[in-house]
């Protein structure tokens, strides 16, 4: 089965390198491609989604110390909101499309939201080493919005004299819309760590 299912591991791995090393002609490809916005979670994101996320997790036990709850809470919710976040910039992308030309398709917009950001998500490994991380993942999202301008065009059908004007105030608006995710989730995580604290200091103080 191909990845517009639940893919075999080589599709998936495939459909990865042919991204990350030929992302224009890949495009082409994922374009004539039959989908579904359960095919696409559950045979892509979903997988790709959990690499930074386990990383990080990884990183937060090896290196911030955090209470292993409050660590695992952390990147169970920095998976989940990733995930939503495809979602809705895939509705940014969809319902801006008649402004600037180009075809309103939920579906094409879910496959560039979800597949541009595999160099992201593969880079996300790096998570696991705090201050490298931070530079190999800021590479990963520079040559995902690399990744999304090539298939904008390919996908959305937007005309060449517009595609600048289209791909700038997307990533403006999905910008906006990952500061807000990255937000909620510092705060819940912190939240979550003042409780442990509290929970902890309580528990000491009852063992004097």
């Amino acid at each position: 089965m191909s990845v517009t299912g639940v893919p075999q591991t080589t599709g998936l791995v495939s459909r990865v390198q042919n991204l990350l090393m030929k992302p224009a002609a890949e495009w082409d490809v994922i374009d004539g491609e039959a989908a579904s916005v359960g095919s696409l979670y559950m045979g892509y994101a979903c997988i790709l989604a959990a690499i930074p996320a386990l990383a990080s997790l990884v990183s937060s036990l090896l290196f911030v110390h955090m209470f292993i709850v409050a660590a695992l809470i952390g990147a169970v919710l920095g998976y989940a909101l990733n995930l939503v976040g495809c979602f809705i910039v895939a509705l940014i992308i969809d319902a801006l499309a008649p402004s600037f030309g180009a075809q309103k398709s939920q579906i094409q917009a879910l496959k560039l939201a979800i597949y541009a950001n595999t160099a992201v998500w593969v880079a996300g490994i790096a998570n696991v080493i705090p201050v490298l991380g931070g530079l190999v993942v800021l590479a990963g999202y520079i040559y995902t919005l690399y990744t999304m301008y090539l298939g904008l065009p390919k996908l959305m059908k937007s005309p060449a004299d517009k595609t600048v004007g289209y791909f700038v105030v997307t990533i403006v608006v999905s910008i906006l819309v990952y500061v807000l995710i990255a937000v909620v989730l510092s705060i819940i995580v912190g939240m979550l760590m003042v409780g442990a604290v509290a929970t902890g200091a309580a528990s000491m103080g009852g063992l004097h």
